[in-house]
This record gives C-alpha cells, structure tokens and sequence, in this order.
C-alpha cells in the first residue's frame, strides 16, 4: 500500500540518517475506502493528490508544535505492506490529526517502521511557500479553535503545491 507520511526536515534528517522512518506506530494517509467515499470519485490520481495534501496538512501541524523546524511541509511517499497498516480514523500520534474532521477517511497507521529503501519520493515546500508555511503554522491553533481568519490563513498553505524529490535527491536537500 502506498502511503504519505507527514514529517518536518528535521524528521526526514533522522529518518534519512537512521535509515528508516520511525518509530511506529506511524500516522500516515492512504487512498482508503473511506477517502473513496468522502470523496466521491475513483480516480485514482486525485485519490492520491487528496491523500497526499492530507499529509501535507498533518506536516503543518507538526511544523505548529515544533517552532525550532524550518517552515516547509514535508510528506515521505512510501511503499508498505498492506499487513503493516491499520485503516480507520483517529490514530492520533506524530502528527495525526484528532478524531473527526476531514482527514479521518485517508488516515491510516503504520504498525512498523519504514525503511527507507521503501520510500518512494519525498515532496518538500519550495522556497517560496514558507512565508505562507509559517503564518500558518503560527495561526494552526486559533484555526483548529475555528477562528475564520486563521482557518483563511492554514488554507493559504495549502495553496502551494509541494515539489517532488527523487529519494537520491534527498542528501543535497537536507545540504549534506
């Protein structure tokens, strides 16, 4: 099963250094049959960009609770074994969103660590969404309170598409 894992640069360092992505259980999102349904469609390619732009949504949490992070989403694309996830919502968690809200239908947890001869990709805002990244990220707490301007502001993130890295490319973005 392919899933999207929500990390910070400072996360994929280590996962990048360590080898793996962990430790599990890990929040990630999926193309499940509650995406599907929430949805509404089968194409498999906006499926995917939905799950992917939760996960990026989930990155900007975990850039909310870490403020020494640099202010760029970053989603890790990986590979697993449909034996290592658990579908179904609320797995809250590193970076899981709570219970009910619109990411539930693609969240998934991840019972293992991931190696990283798993991943897929990885995609990392662009230089020029990090002004919009981190009014967001200081806005995330009033927006989760339901304060109009803030939940403006969190949108205004997700407005910047994330760019997409081949897993070789990974040192030269973290500058090693």
């Amino acid at each position: 099963m392919r899933v999207y894992l929500p990390l910070t640069l400072p996360a994929l360092r280590e996962a990048h250094g360590a080898g793996e992505v962990g430790p599990a259980p890990l929040t990630a999102y999926a193309v499940t049959p509650a995406l599907r349904e929430w949805l509404g469609s089968e194409d498999e390619e906006e499926l995917e960009y939905t799950a992917l732009g939760l996960a990026a949504h989930a990155s900007l949490r975990l850039l909310a609770q870490q403020p020494e992070a640099p202010r760029r989403r970053v989603v890790v694309v990986a590979e697993v074994a449909d034996r290592q996830v658990e579908e179904g919502a609320g797995h809250g968690g590193d970076g899981g969103d709570g219970g009910d809200d619109e990411g539930a239908a693609g969240r998934v947890r991840v019972v293992a660590a991931v190696p990283f001869k798993k991943v897929a990709a990885v995609h990392v805002d662009a230089e020029d969404a990090v002004e919009a990244v981190t009014a967001a990220a200081a806005a995330w707490d009033a927006a989760d309170g339901g304060e109009e301007e803030a939940l403006a502001v969190v949108d205004a993130a997700g407005e910047h598409d994330l760019l997409w890295y081949a897993t070789q490319e990974v040192p030269e973005l973290l500058g090693r």
